[in-house]
């Protein structure tokens, strides 16, 4: 059989296969009024779709945690139980076709209040109408054209844990399944994490073990409010192409202190991380090749025994079978690729052999 195609066990839920869909923002919740962050139709024909597909395990974009959290004014968000009602609708469809519905929690930081991508994605002022003012663990903006964040006070930083534990708490009501702590991509938690955005001085700030508090508190926070018996995801960028690039001076996280956090987060209850990379800074240079990003989850698999999806560049179901054959992750998460052809997974199946659910509306068609 497939490896791509063997479902995959994590407490006691079981993802049907090893397509993933990562989360990719979609910038088109209603920006204000009573819906603001509620997710609507563009996002339940996006994710519906993905379903229909075959993809096993659905990650919906990064939903904030509050309203500043919110990378764009256009962000999902999971901070009240009106969000809660819409995203019920999503994850119902999701279930119904068999597919596992997971959402990632996140709080942009210092790279929030930012239009929308296709409106040019520059900072927004926070005097502006959709602007506000960002937070992060130090002033430093993340570059020339955004502006200056406020430091989080510690009495803010435990304000913020317990706005991941609520949102986590309204996840499960509206119906998730797996809950994902985004601690990627230069948002709040990897500015923590990195030595280049915290220059704090504090318990949060300095040592490895400093830098790491928060994340992990986030992570006890949400692990006690999840059930024992569904699983807990962390994404974490396993290197912001910093420290290991010699023609770039700054100091960053790298891939030895994902594979040391990574045996941290495995102690505090998560179940699975989710390796990316970059995003911290701008201008870091990035070797960017087809699957760019599995050895670094690989390294993890196989230092920490904590298990791992592996993401980037993944485009071809050959490529994903042998990513998951030669034991270099437990899944693949698609993220570009599923854009281009919400049915990969059925591709796939067809391609390699593997079983499939059909939805009965289908028939042989597909």
């Amino acid at each position: 059989m497939s490896a791509l195609f063997e479902p995959y066990a994590l407490r006691s839920l079981t993802v049907p296969n090893r397509v993933w869909m990562a989360p990719m923002c979609q910038y088109s919740a209603e920006a204000s009024g009573p819906d603001t962050g509620a997710p609507n139709e563009w996002h339940v024909a996006h994710y519906a779709s993905r379903a229909v597909g075959g993809t096993g395990l659905v990650l919906v974009e990064a939903t904030a945690v509050s309203p500043e959290g919110r990378i764009s004014p256009a962000d999902l968000g999971i901070w009240n139980d009106r969000q809660v009602v819409a995203f019920r609708r999503i994850t119902g469809f999701l279930a119904s076709q068999g597919t596992v519905p997971g959402i990632q929690l996140a709080h942009a930081g210092r790279k929030a209040s930012t239009d929308r991508p296709w409106r040019g994605g520059a900072s927004i002022d926070a005097g502006d109408p959709e602007g506000w003012q960002t937070v992060a663990p130090s002033p430093l903006a993340y570059d020339e054209g955004h502006t200056v964040p406020a430091e989080l006070g510690v009495d803010d930083i435990q304000q913020v844990v317990r706005q991941f534990a609520d949102a986590a708490r309204r996840a499960l009501d509206a119906g998730f399944e797996v809950a994902e702590i985004h601690g990627a991509h230069g948002y709040l938690i990897g500015q923590f994490l990195s030595p280049e955005s915290n220059h704090r001085t504090d318990a949060y700030g300095g040592s490895f073990e400093n830098r790491t508090r928060f994340a992990l508190e986030v992570v006890d926070a949400v692990r006690a409010v999840w059930p024992e018996d569904l699983p807990l995801f962390f994404r974490i960028s396993a290197t912001d192409w910093l420290t290991e690039n010699a023609d770039d001076p700054r100091e960053g996280w790298t891939a030895d202190d994902t594979v040391r956090f990574a045996r941290e987060l495995l102690a505090h209850g998560v179940d699975l991380l989710d390796v990316s990379t970059g995003g911290l800074a701008p201008r870091a240079s990035i070797p960017v090749e087809p699957g760019y990003q599995v050895p670094f989850a690989e390294r993890v698999r196989k230092e920490t025994g904590l298990p791992v999806a592996a993401v980037g560049l993944i485009t071809d179901p050959v490529q994903a079978e042998k990513i998951l054959a030669d034991g270099s992750a437990d899944a693949v998460l698609l993220g570009r690729e599923l854009l281009r052809d919400p049915y990969f997974a059925r591709k796939a199946a067809r391609e390699l052999g593997g079983d499939i659910r059909t939805p009965d509306q289908y028939g042989r068609a597909v």
